[in-house]
Order: C-alpha cells, then structure tokens, then sequence
C-alpha cells in the first residue's frame, strides 16, 4: 500500500513539474536605468558648488578686507539663484546688517587670501597664508594643521567690491513675516 502512495507521489510530481517546464516565461517590463548610467549621472556632477558650503564663505573686498560673511542664498522656483545674502558687521550675528546683492556681484575666488603679514615679509623668509579650513583626506590627522588644499566643491572665499561702510550703508534685507 505504502508503494502505491509513493508511486502516486513520484507521478503527480512528475507530471507538475513536466507542465511546470513547458510554460513560456513572458518578458518582464523594461527595468529602471542600470547602476552604471546612475554613476555617470553622479560623474556629470563634477565642477558643482555645493550651496551648503557657501553659506559661511567669507566675503572680502579688493584690498583683502573681510567684508561679512554668506548667510543665505535665495532660489526661484527653478533654481536659479536671485540673491546672495550677505551678514555684514556684528558679531555672532548680533547686530549684523544683511544685505542682499546678485550673484553676479560676487567674484568667486579659489585661491586663499594673502595675510598683510605676508606682504611685508622679506623675500627669503617665505610666505604665509590664511585660509579657511580645508578639507583634506588619508590618516594624516592627529590635529597637525594640513596645507591648504583647493576643493573643487566650493570656492574659498568671494569678492566684492566697496567697503564694509558702504555696504551698511546699503538698505537692509529682511525676510517678510510669512517667510521662516
């Protein structure tokens, strides 16, 4: 009896599985983009400013005068940029005056500012420079201070002209009560 139920379960697995085999497989929907497109997208990329790390770039004037600092920047709908937003004066944004200028008043600058040290110095003794923080990577850390590196995600500072007298003197810019 036992050899009956096993025969009975060899051929009804049997016959399933032949059926399962004859079945034609249809073709599956198109699948998204591959991973490599998504990589060349990201490659495409290169030669961007990443906005984060503009606000708090410093702005100085043409005679190296630190000027204020980026605190915002202002985006239409689309993405362009109508203004930049600069904090002049204050300290810790207590009694800061901002004022807002188009992009395109900015000079955007990659190289570090020169100190006034350094002009001064004698030729032999070599130069200085002050910069803002850069970013740097491998295992040098250890809290020694790194060369300056240029980053190409964002410029190291911008430039405009005039004085920080007579961008105070320009109107203030305030966001309006229904903007936070």
């Amino acid at each position: 009896m036992i050899k009956n139920y096993v025969a009975a379960a060899l051929l009804g697995t049997a016959l399933a599985g032949g059926a399962a085999f004859a079945q034609t497989t249809t073709p599956a929907s198109p699948s998204p983009a591959p991973a490599a497109s998504v990589s060349s997208e990201q490659m495409n990329l290169q030669g961007n400013w990443r906005a984060s790390k503009l606000v708090g770039l410093a702005v100085y004037n043409d005679a190296n005068e630190k000027l204020g600092d980026i605190s915002e920047i202002l985006l239409d709908k689309s993405g362009k940029v109508n203004a930049v937003i600069i904090g002049v004066g204050g300290f810790l944004g207590v009694g800061q005056h901002d004022i807002a200028v188009t992009f395109d008043k900015l000079k955007w600058v990659d190289e570090p500012i020169r100190s006034a040290s350094a002009d001064k110095m004698p030729a032999s003794s070599g130069t200085s420079t002050t910069t803002r923080p850069s970013t740097t990577t491998g295992a040098a850390g250890g809290g020694m201070a790194a060369t300056p590196t240029k980053n190409e995600w964002y410029p190291d500072h911008a430039v405009m002209s005039g004085t920080k007298e007579q961008l105070k003197a320009m109107p203030a810019f305030k966001y309006s009560e229904n903007a936070k």
